[in-house]
Order: structure tokens, then C-alpha cells, then sequence
């Protein structure tokens, strides 16, 4: 859905600012292109945007403290910004609804998970109105993936093949807030990827809460491992890499590895959730599988795909959780080899289940126990990082993800399995990198958390990095095709419990 909004002399300007999971920044995607396709145009950098739409999480505890804490900020600058509108979207709003505009009456809209379309709507019957229009759907009336879409680059995307979740994780407040899964058919899915790749996307991510789950709706079991070697089909028109996240572990079936193992484009790359390692602690949280099960699939793929690098999420110091099953979690991650991990301290949140659980862990001891957790991870990852000096790796050159670039005169890519490497440039002047481009490079060093490289031994030219110099060389169009989105890049997975 898209409105017209009056027009004054010079276009409204928007800024989105995203919190949260992978789902929160595409639907923040989403939500940039319904305002480009309403006539608004992204703030420059460091300005004062008309339109501040804050993109909420559910998942932390302190979510409630950083959105009011923020809203109190955004309070005094709309003071001295005539005109500004305020508008609080995502799991937040649509869990706390009418309390945003009770506790901070200057906010002008506020709208749910299931109906992001409605924004451009919404913020011009405020104007209009002068009072805030709060409007929070209960089910989902229009797919995400139909509405306009303002990607930030042009290598890489997220593409959703589903959203909502079936599962009831104790701990995890958002399926109820995004509610049951719904899926896109195969169909609809590929004609975004193939419209992606014409437009220079040479690698997507397939996201979904519980993306492994995908064809529940239309009763197909293997629809996923299907839908990976579809994509597999498109890699002739230039679809180099595919990517999926986040798999559930009690879904996770031997079609998906065969899938994942032979067919070329889909990387040797899995990010799955753990959780707990303690059988007992993942009962508790209703994690539908078991240590064995889990460690099971991990040797399948590692049978399948020797150099597959495995990721996960884990949550330390859940109610109950004791010293053996915190010592449970690190047996598994010592014998899983993690290439990485996402850890979190326990959240408590109002509204699940895990909330009103006795025996809640004394923060003292979460933070103990997170700690030696860390300390573990690190190590792995960092011998498993060590592990790969010396080898030849292809890496697609990213846009901004190295820090330290410009102080170390590096470049920066992720190789098939995810990692970030860090590059010289090459030594002839003539040559050039962009980013989207391929590189292949020998690593020379490892840290924890990312790879170098000293020396580039070829570079491959894309119709991504094409793609790239022709979006930098011109400016940005501000109008944007209906349910025809541009492309743009995944950022790398947010430091927030996904909802899985």
C-alpha cells in the first residue's frame, strides 16, 4: 500500500533506524521503499530527517528502556524540527500499542508487525489530523515482499520466503507478535530472485524465522531443499551464492544437506541455533530436539561438506539453568567447533512463559558463566580460523564492513563460508577491486573474528561490481516500482536473539 503525501517545495526526508533481527532490517527495507515511493527522500547523512521511524525489537529486556530512552531524545530535536513526525513500528508496537503514545504523547504514528504498508497512510492522516494514528493489525493482510523496496547497495539481498513462526520457545515473546508462519510459494520467491539478479544481486540470503520449516503452509516437507536447488538452476544467470537463515534444528532433514552439498551456489555455510546444550534446560525452554540430535546434524553436514562453517546462537543462564548444564552447553561447543557464536545473557521478558519461571539465575552468576562461555567460543573460533592459513579463498568484496579499512589501506570480503577477510590491494595500480567484484586471495593470518590476507592472486569482474559503479556514479533514484525491489546488502547478523 503507498499513498500520495502533499508535496511541499523541497521533499520530506526520512530516516529508519533498525533494532533488532534479520526480519526487523528487511522489513526496514520495506519500509524505506514505501517512504520513497510516497514522494519522501533518505536524509543525508548527519541531517535532521522529517520522518524518524524507529523500527523496534521485542526480545531484550532493556527494548522498552532503549526505545523510551530514544523517544525522550527524539521529544526535545522535534521541538526545534517543524513539522517532524515520529513514527514506532516493529515487535515493540505491535506488543505495547496504545502505552507508546500514553508514555510519549509526541509520537505521531504507531503500527504493528502486519502492516508496515500502511506507514506513508498513517503519517499523513496524522499531519492531516494532528494527533497520533495508532494502528495495529492482528494477521498479516499483504506479504511483505510485495511492497517497494530501498536496498542500500547492490550485491547481495535478503529474500524472505516466509514470516511468522509455528514454534512456542519459552523464552521468545516475537512469534506471538508476528504470528503464525506464512509462506510465499516457490514461484513468487524465484521471480524476486531472478528480478534481483537482472538488476546485479550476485548473492542472496532466504530468511525466514524458522526458514527450514518453509512449505508448512502448502503441506510440502521438502519444499526448502527444493527451493535451494532451484536457486541452484539460476546460477547460470549469475546467481553466485546462496545463503539461509536461521534453520530450527528439530526441522533440519537430510534432504536440506544433500541440497546444501550438491548444488554449487548454495554456500558451505550453516548458522544454526543451539541454545542450551543441557537436555534438561532445553526441554524447559521447549526446544523440540536434544543434545544428540543436535551434534547429529552437525556430523552429517560436516560428512557432506568438510569445510562447511557452522555458526549458532546461545542463551546462558536461562531460569533453572545449573553449574552441569552451563558445563553441558560447553561440552557441546567444544565438540560442535563453532566457527562463531552469538551469546546472550538470559533476557527476561513480560509476556513469555520463561518470565514467571522459578529459580531465576543471580545475574552474578550469568555473567560468570557468559564469561567462560566466551572464552571457550573465542578459542575455537580462533583455532578453527588458524586452521585455514595458507589456503586460496574466493571472497565477494564487501561495501563498508571493514572498520579499519581506511587506516590500514585494506579491503575487506567474505569467503563461502561467511567469514569476514580482511585484504591488501593488489599491487598493480591497474587493477581494480569494487565491491561486489571476486578476489581470490592466500590467508596469511587469523584472529578470532576474521582472517588476512597480504597478497590478491586474481581478480573477476562482476555485473555486481558493475552494478555498483553505476549506483555510485549516478544519484539514487527516489521513486521506487511497486512490488519490484532494488537490491542491497544483508548486514551481518544483528547482536539480538533471533526469533527461531
Amino acid at each position: 500500500m503507498s499513498a500520495a503525501v502533499s508535496t511541499p517545495a523541497e521533499p520530506r526526508t526520512y530516516e529508519v533506524r533498525t533494532y533488532g533481527c534479520q526480519m526487523n532490517v528487511h522489513d526496514s527495507e520495506r519500509l524505506s521503499g514505501l517512504l520513497e515511493d510516497a514522494g519522501y527522500v533518505a536524509a543525508p547523512r548527519g541531517d535532521q530527517a522529517d520522518v524518524v521511524v524507529l523500527n523496534t525489537c521485542a526480545v531484550r529486556e532493556n527494548a522498552d528502556n532503549k526505545l523510551y530512552g530514544n523517544l525522550g531524545h527524539l521529544a526535545s530535536v522535534k521541538k526545534k524540527h517543524e513539522g517532524m513526525q515520529i513514527a514506532v513500528g516493529g515487535c515493540l508496537a505491535q506488543k505495547d500499542r496504545t502505552t507508546i503514545t500514553e508514555r510519549a504523547p509526541w509520537v505521531d504514528v504507531v503500527f504493528g508487525t502486519h502492516n508496515i504498508g500502511s506507514l506513508p497512510v498513517l503519517l499523513e492522516r496524522a499531519r492531516v489530523a494532528e494527533e497520533a494514528q495508532v494502528e495495529i493489525l492482528e494477521s498479516l493482510e499483504v506479504f511483505p515482499s510485495t511492497l517497494p523496496t530501498r536496498r542500500d547497495s547492490v550485491f547481495a539481498a535478503w529474500v524472505s520466503v516466509s514470516v511468522g513462526c509455528n514454534n512456542t520457545c519459552t523464552f521468545c515473546i516475537v512469534p506471538s507478535l508476528r504470528g503464525k508462519e506464512r509462506d510465499r510459494r516457490p514461484g513468487d520467491v524465484l521471480a524476486e530472485i531472478e528480478a534481483l539478479v537482472a538488476e546485479g544481486v550476485s548473492e542472496v540470503t532466504l530468511l525466514g524465522q524458522n526458514v527450514n520449516a518453509y512449505g508448512v503452509e502448502f503441506g510440502d516437507r521438502q519444499a526448502f531443499s527444493k527451493l535451494l536447488r532451484a536457486c541452484g538452476d539460476l546460477q547460470a544467470t549469475g546467481l553466485e551464492r546462496v545463503r539461509f537463515t536461521s534453520p530450527h534444528p528439530a526441522e533440519f532433514t537430510d534432504d536440506v544437506i544433500e541440497a546444501m552439498a550438491q548444488t554449487p551456489n548454495v554456500m558451505p555455510q550453516l548458522h544454526m541455533p543451539l541454545q542450551s546444550g543441557s537436555d534438561r534446560v532445553l526441554r524447559a525452554m521447549r526446544r523440540s530436539y536434544r543434545r544428540d540430535r543436535y551434534l547429529g546434524i552437525i556430523e552429517r553436514v560436516r560428512a557432506a561438506i568438510p569445510d562447511a562453517a557452522i555458526t549458532t546462537d546461545i542463551i546462558v543462564g536461562f531460569p533453572g539453568e545449573t553449574e552441569d548444564d552451563h558445563q553441558a552447553t560447553l561440552d557441546v561447543v567444544r565438540e560442535a567447533r563453532f566457527a562463531g557464536a552469538f551469546t546472550f545473557q538470559y533476557s527476561k521478558r513480560p509476556g513469555t512463559p520463561a518470565a514467571d519461571l522459578p529459580d531465576q539465575v543471580p545475574p552474578d552468576v550469568v555473567r560468570d558463566r557468559y564469561d567462560r562461555l566466551v572464552e571457550v567460543v573465542n578459542e575455537i573460533a580462533w583455532a578453527e580460523n588458524q586452521a585455514l592459513v595458507g589456503r586460496t579463498v574466493e571472497l565477494l568484496v564487501a561495501d563498508g564492513e571493514g572498520r579499519k579499512d581506511a587506516a590500514t589501506h585494506r579491503l575487506s570480503g567474505r569467503g563461502p563460508d561467511n567469514r569476514l577477510v580482511h585484504f591488501a590491494p593488489p599491487s598493480d595500480p591497474g587493477v581494480r577491486v569494487r565491491p561486489g567484484d571476486l578476489v581470490t586471495v592466500e590467508i596469511t593470518h587469523a584472529a578470532p573474528h576474521h582472517l588476512l590476507a597480504e597478497r590478491v592472486l586474481g581478480v573477476r569482474a562482476t555485473r555486481s561490481g558493475d552494478a555498483w559503479e553505476a549506483r555510485t556514479a549516478a544519484p539514487v533514484p527516489a521513486g521506487v516500482t511497486l512490488g519490484m525491489p532494488t537490491v542491497g546488502v544483508p548486514a551481518p547478523l544483528p547482536d539480538a536473539p533471533a526469533c527461531r
